[in-house]
């Protein structure tokens, strides 16, 4: 990488706390949509708590991003100030929920990426990124713990949960791609040791979902992941009307404070 593409420091690490804080941040939205819509109570409440650990975290995430880009703006700012062409999650997140087995598989397949992702960041170079990264990790093993145990008592369940286990395995697939593909971002957080390089992380998750999906007798697509956009700003229309209800406190009522 020459030294005419390589991001600044600062700008760099801004951008790569914006991509985990925004993950977290869409992902706990979307999870908290089931919030009495589950089909048993006890899901009810353990979806409800998963999206509150999410939003925690990108409290902290999106703080930190606030903190080092130094334009005084706060994560509230972070989360609810910025447009959808802003965001840099990845796009597995802003996926619809659809039924109870598809929102499950992309926890999942969510969970596996996320818990290797925090493990590394434990290691950072950079302190306060390794203490966000410890906090997250003991949360991000019960959400893992918790939707593997569901994928796999669903796929090795009746034939019609295992069909919709499938089907939503299938339909996420292609999105796991952009979780090991890296830019001149990934590349500068890796080369400072205050991020794990993305490929690093693929051959440990692919051990990990293939072990699991084996055990709920699930077939792992054929088709190769693909990267769709994402982190690059290139969303699709749910991140749009997912933020129009998330921002619209915000964006109508710019000063109100509790």
């Amino acid at each position: 990488m020459s030294a005419a593409q390589a991001p600044a420091p600062q700008q760099a690490l801004h951008e790569a706390l914006l991509r985990i804080g925004d993950s977290t941040l869409i992902l706990g939205h979307r999870v908290s949509e089931w919030c009495g819509h589950s089909p048993v109570l006890e899901e009810d409440i353990a979806l409800a708590n998963v999206a509150l650990d999410l939003i925690g975290q990108t409290q902290l995430w999106l703080g930190l991003a606030g903190e080092v880009e130094g334009a005084g703006r706060s994560a509230d700012a972070l989360a609810y100030r910025r447009d959808a062409a802003q965001f840099r999650n990845l796009l597995i997140a802003e996926r619809p929920n659809g039924d109870f087995g598809m929102t499950l598989m992309r926890q999942y397949l969510f969970d596996a990426y996320h818990m290797l992702l925090l493990q590394r960041l434990t290691a950072s170079s950079d302190p306060r990124v390794a203490a966000i990264a410890a906090k997250a990790a003991k949360e991000v093993a019960y959400h893992l713990e918790r939707s593997a145990d569901l994928v796999v008592r669903l796929g090795d369940g009746t034939e019609e949960s295992r069909r919709r286990m499938q089907t939503a395995l299938d339909e996420l697939w292609s999105y796991t791609g952009e979780f090991f593909i890296a830019d001149a971002i990934d590349e500068a957080m890796a080369d400072a040791a205050i991020m794990p390089h993305p490929a690093s992380l693929k051959d440990a998750w692919l051990a990990e979902v293939s072990a699991t999906l084996s055990e709920a007798t699930l077939k792992v697509p054929a088709s190769t992941y693909a990267h769709k956009g994402g982190r690059r700003g290139v969303h699709s229309e749910h991140l749009g009307h997912l933020l129009a209800n998330m921002q619209f406190l915000q964006r109508a009522y710019p000063t109100a404070v509790w």
